[in-house]
């Protein structure tokens, strides 16, 4: 059985006869956990899940930019938290048709109301960043989630996707290592430095 297959095995067998069951899916940026959310997706019983990614919650430039926290999009305090643990709280309560947000990243804008979360949906994958982030008020999440998952890759790993990623959205090499070095690595040592326990860690 692959490494996948058996976290799915894993999930379907802690959820038990749970109407609902919310996995956080955390790690840092590049570490793959849309890449591990897409992959659960597929494994778990269909029509029974949905993955709730954190992005969505992306304040726009245009906020961004009048805060004064452009360059630094992708921080924690660049995320609207409140909308984000209001959703999560709601997808706990179990309200029936509960509209999401999903950031495209090709426009580096969140579109509203772009999946939903329906009454049968069991299993929800939570990813993102910052889940398991040890710091008010993102601590405050901690009882939203019956399962945690951990997504620990080594940091030249990170960096080497991250340069394709950047690559990918048309930046250019110089462009790609300053963004990374100014913003993306000071997020992931937030997140390596300042993580609460998992309940499961996978490389």
């Amino acid at each position: 059985m692959s490494e996948i297959a058996h976290l799915a095995a894993t999930i379907f067998k802690r959820a038990g006869k749970a109407k609902r069951f919310i996995v956080a899916i955390a790690g840092p940026p590049g570490s793959g956990k849309s890449t591990l959310s897409a992959g659960l997706h597929d494994l778990l019983p269909e029509g029974a899940v949905e993955v709730v990614p954190m992005d969505g919650f992306h304040y726009d430039d245009i906020v961004l930019n009048a805060r004064g926290l452009r360059a630094r999009k992708g921080a924690p305090e660049t995320f609207d938290f409140a909308g984000f643990e209001t959703l999560l709280k709601r997808i706990r309560a179990g309200e029936p048709d509960i509209a999401i947000p999903v950031f495209d990243r090709s426009m580096e804008l969140s579109r509203a109301a772009a999946a939903i979360v329906g009454t049968e949906t069991k299993f929800i994958l939570v990813e993102g960043n910052y889940l398991l982030l040890d710091e008010e008020p993102w601590s405050r999440l901690a009882p939203l989630f019956d399962f945690s998952i951990f997504v620990d890759v080594p940091r030249n790993e990170l960096e080497r996707r991250l340069m394709e990623r950047w690559h990918g959205h048309g930046r250019s090499d110089e462009e790609a290592r300053a963004w990374i070095v100014s913003n993306d690595m000071p997020n992931i040592e937030r997140v390596l430095a300042r993580r609460r326990a998992a309940d499961l860690i996978i490389g």
